[in-house]
């Protein structure tokens, strides 16, 4: 018996990613620090669909320093479980349950190194290194 699977498509993510925001934009406790961050939205949503498919598709599209863009904003460790548990939902809802699953463990893994990089984690403190290009 043979599976048909089809490729994750850039248009998806552009999807997941325009819906999430407009979710994050509104949240109570995510909004207002994405709000206060984020001069142009539809700019923002440009970049982080380059950022989702450079990480999600290998497409090398992003050219950025994401450790170095959450440096200096108002960010607690809370907001990256909230910020994941909107992620899966709105995933969960856009794709279907197999891409769901990569993006899903795609935002952990991001989460969990920038919870680390920025000292956030608990029991760690930020290694303070100065960030190239930053």
């Amino acid at each position: 018996m043979s599976r048909e699977t089809t490729q994750l498509t850039e248009q998806q993510l552009a999807d997941l990613v325009d819906r999430f925001y407009d979710r994050i934009q509104v949240h109570p406790t995510l909004g207002p620090v994405f709000n206060a961050a984020v001069d142009d939205w539809p700019a923002h949503k440009e970049l982080l669909t380059s950022f989702w498919s450079s990480v999600a598709l290998g497409t090398r599209s992003y050219r950025g320093n994401p450790m170095a863009q959450h440096r200096g904003h108002a960010i607690h460790a809370g907001h990256f479980d909230e910020w994941l548990a909107l992620w899966r939902e709105t995933a969960d809802e856009v794709l279907d349950a197999e891409h769901a699953a990569l993006v899903h463990e795609y935002a952990k893994r991001i989460g969990r190194s920038l919870k680390y990089g920025l000292g956030l984690q608990e029991g760690v403190r930020s290694l303070e290194l100065p960030i190239v290009g930053a």
